[in-house]
């Protein structure tokens, strides 16, 4: 499907952009990534009649520049006025609007005519959500409230996959396809956080220091926050267990051991070697040890991972 589609063409846009808000884009990084690099290409190198589209030029300006390509504003001149105002005849466009929206979330320092194309388009579509479809009144509804650029990935797949149900044109192949992958990843992670919180109970926290905040699952979804692909589910522990044990350290430091006890709890840190241990207070050679037992693990996993690549880790 995304391989046939040809490039620079309003259906391989529109697919590129679905996949990708459907959260699937991990299943296709090189075809998007070629594909939008030769969509790139032709924007730059050619003329195109949907270039005088709206909803078009503004969809392949995002899809662009979330690739990591820089294609310029100016491609937005032709929609404003001499003044730099956008035309009004683009009020009764809603999918251009919206389009155009999302693209303005893409700007960078100075860039004023994606200002104003912020402020336009919010304007608009804000008195238009009365008057719309209720499929389209939802799209228009939660952009305005969670912008693709500032949507966390997972949340935004759950919300789309609604979203592109309730769409007339949709895909059900593509649409089943998201619904098993969501169902999939989300075991994978109920899985990762089960054994992360045997590891937080085994590190009894809540008795041990109970001055330290309580928030595994808020870590830990942070950390799918950043990257919620399977391949990485190990980084997603690793970090995990590092932040929290640096939460354990944060409010040790912030809320609970003296001067003098910190002192040694720093020099310890320095020297990172388990001898250290001695000159600590019960309670904090517990912190110590988790601390190091998180990055002895983490040298072990990493070890048995380079040996099965017949590499070297230094």
């Amino acid at each position: 499907m995304l391989v046939e589609t040809l490039d620079n063409s309003t259906q391989k846009l529109v697919l590129i952009d679905t996949i990708q808000r459907l959260g699937l884009a991990y299943h296709f990084n090189y075809e998007i990534e070629n594909s939008i690099q030769n969509i790139f290409y032709l924007s730059q190198n050619s003329e195109d009649n949907d270039e005088y589209n709206l909803y078009v030029a503004a969809l392949r300006f995002r899809l662009a520049r979330q690739q990591g390509n820089y294609m310029s504003s100016d491609v937005f001149k032709q929609f404003t006025n001499h003044d730099g105002k956008f035309k009004e005849n683009h009020t009764n466009d809603v999918q251009g609007l919206l389009s155009l929206y999302e693209a303005a979330h893409m700007r960078v320092h100075d860039e004023e005519i994606l200002e104003e194309a912020l402020i336009f388009t919010t304007t608009h579509l804000e008195s238009v959500i009365p008057n719309l479809s209720n499929s389209l009144k939802v799209q228009v509804t939660e952009a305005l409230s969670h912008p693709i650029r500032k949507t966390i990935p997972r949340v935004g797949a759950r919300k789309y996959i609604y979203i592109y149900e309730n769409i007339g044109t949709h895909n059900d192949l593509l649409l089943k396809f998201a619904k098993l992958d969501f169902n999939m990843l989300q075991k994978l992670h109920l899985k990762e956080l089960n054994e992360l919180t045997s590891w937080w109970k085994d590190l009894d926290c809540a008795n041990k220091f109970p001055y330290a905040k309580d928030r595994l699952v808020e870590a830990y979804f942070w950390t799918v926050g950043i990257y919620f692909e399977p391949q990485y589910s190990r980084s997603r522990s690793m970090i995990t267990k590092v932040v929290k044990m640096n939460s354990i350290i944060d409010d040790t430091y912030d809320a609970y051991a003296t001067f003098d006890e910190l002192v040694l709890f720093t020099d310890a840190i320095q020297r990172w070697d388990e001898g250290a241990m001695d000159s600590l207070p019960t309670y904090l050679r517990s912190i110590y040890q988790g601390l190091l037992d998180v990055f002895n693990e983490m040298e072990e996993v990493l070890a048995k991972e380079d040996e099965k690549v017949g590499g070297s880790l230094f």
